[in-house]
C-alpha cells in the first residue's frame, strides 16, 4: 500500500504507512490583497515546498509535485530534494502521497475523478537523474502512469527512455496530452488513457513544444516552444505560445513579442488564457491573455517569482506558485479570480 503523508509529516519528512489518517477540519483560509492592483489571494497550508499544481473537475481538490526528502536526489544543484506527487485541497488538507520512489514532475486528474496522470523516473533508477529545469539535461526515463486517487493500482504507459513528461488529460478524458523528447527534440504527443494509440501532434527541428493543455473543445491545444537554437544564448529565453488541432493541423501563433510567453493553460470559456511574462527584466508575473487579441491583463504583482498559472474547471480560482525574495523555494498559492468571468457559462451564452 502507497505511503501517505498529511499535513506537518510532509515538512518534516516523516511519513505514515498503512491507513490514511483523516485530516483535522480547519477554518477556510482567508483570501488577502497582497498587494493593491491583484485580486485576493492566499498560500495554500500545511505544504512543503513545490508547484505545477492544477485542479480536479471538482475545483477544490489539486495534483501538484512537491519537494519529499525521500525523493530520488535531484540533478539540479539548487534543488535540496527531488518531488514526489501529491494530492491536497486548496485549503492544504487531505494531503496525500501518491508515490514513493524515483522522482516526479508534472501531473493532473482525469475528469472522471477517479484517476491520476503522473510522471516519475521510478522504474529507469539505472539512468542519470537529470535535470527538469535544463532542457537539453531533462531526466531520460521519466515516464508516464495512471493510478486510482490514493496511487494504488498504477499503470505504466510509456515504456522508452526518452522524456515523457508534462502531461494533462483533455477535458472529455478520451486523450492524454504530453511532451515527448527523441534526440534533443521536444514534440507534443497524445495517447489514449490506457497508453494506445501514441501519435505525435507536432514535428519541428528547432522549435522546443511543451507546457500544453486542451481547450474546451477537446480538440483545440494551447503550447508554448522556443527554440533549441536559441536556449543557452538569450535570457531570457524568448519563448511564444501557440494553438494547433490534436491532428496536427491549424497551427496558430498566439503571442507575437520577442520575449518570455510561458506556461500558458485555457480558461474553462474557451476565450481566455492565463500565462507567464517577464516584466522589468527577469521578473515574471501572471497574466490573462484573449485568444481574440488586445494587450493582457496583468493578474499577479510581486518581486520575487510567479509562474505555472492553471485555471478551476469553474472559472473562480488560479493556482499558481509564488516565491516571495525573502523565501527559499516557491509554493503553492490560489487568486479568487471569479469577478474575471472566464467560467464555463460565459462560453455556453
Amino acid at each position: 500500500m502507497m505511503r501517505r503523508v498529511l499535513g506537518a509529516a510532509l515538512l518534516a519528512g516523516v511519513c505514515a504507512t498503512g491507513v490514511a489518517v483523516a485530516a483535522k477540519p480547519v477554518a477556510r483560509v482567508p483570501a488577502v490583497k497582497m498587494h493593491p492592483q491583484e485580486l485576493p489571494v492566499w498560500k495554500v497550508p500545511n505544504l512543503g515546498i513545490g508547484g505545477e499544481a492544477y485542479y480536479a473537475p471538482d475545483s477544490y481538490h489539486v495534483i501538484a509535485q512537491m519537494q519529499d526528502p525521500e525523493a530520488t536526489k535531484p540533478g539540479d544543484p539548487r534543488a535540496k530534494y527531488g518531488s514526489f506527487t501529491y494530492t491536497f485541497t486548496d485549503q492544504g488538507t487531505e494531503i496525500r502521497r501518491i508515490n514513493d520512489r524515483g522522482q516526479d514532475a508534472c501531473s493532473f486528474f482525469f475528469p472522471d475523478m477517479k484517476h491520476l496522470v503522473w510522471t516519475s523516473t521510478r522504474d529507469n533508477p539505472h539512468l542519470p537523474v537529470g535535470s527538469w529545469d535544463d532542457d537539453p539535461n531533462y531526466p531520460k526515463g521519466a515516464e508516464l502512469y495512471v493510478s486510482d486517487l490514493e496511487g494504488g493500482n498504477v499503470h505504466r504507459l510509456t515504456h522508452n527512455e526518452y522524456y515523457d513528461a508534462e502531461v494533462t488529460v483533455s477535458p472529455n478524458g478520451e486523450w492524454i496530452l504530453f511532451g515527448r523528447q527523441i534526440d534533443g527534440k521536444m514534440d507534443l504527443w497524445r495517447m489514449r488513457p490506457d497508453g494506445s494509440e501514441q501519435q505525435q501532434i507536432t514535428f519541428t527541428d528547432d522549435w522546443q513544444e511543451g507546457g500544453a493543455a486542451y481547450l474546451p473543445d477537446n480538440e483545440t491545444i494551447l503550447y508554448r516552444a522556443w527554440k533549441r537554437s536559441e536556449y543557452g544564448k538569450l535570457k531570457p529565453l524568448p519563448m511564444t505560445l501557440f494553438t494547433i488541432k490534436h491532428d496536427g493541423t491549424g497551427l496558430k501563433q498566439i503571442t507575437f513579442t520577442n520575449d518570455m510567453n510561458w506556461a500558458p493553460f485555457p480558461a474553462p470559456d474557451g476565450r481566455h488564457y492565463v500565462f507567464v511574462r517577464n516584466v522589468d527584466g527577469d521578473n515574471r508575473e501572471v497574466f490573462l491573455g484573449d485568444f481574440e487579441g488586445g494587450e493582457p491583463l496583468r493578474l499577479t504583482y510581486n518581486d520575487g517569482f510567479d509562474g505555472f498559472p492553471s485555471v478551476s474547471p469553474d472559472g473562480t480560482k488560479m493556482l499558481f506558485t509564488r516565491k516571495h525574495e525573502s523565501e527559499v523555494g516557491v509554493f503553492t498559492y490560489v487568486m479568487d479570480i471569479s469577478s474575471l468571468g472566464v467560467g464555463p457559462r460565459k462560453a455556453e451564452q
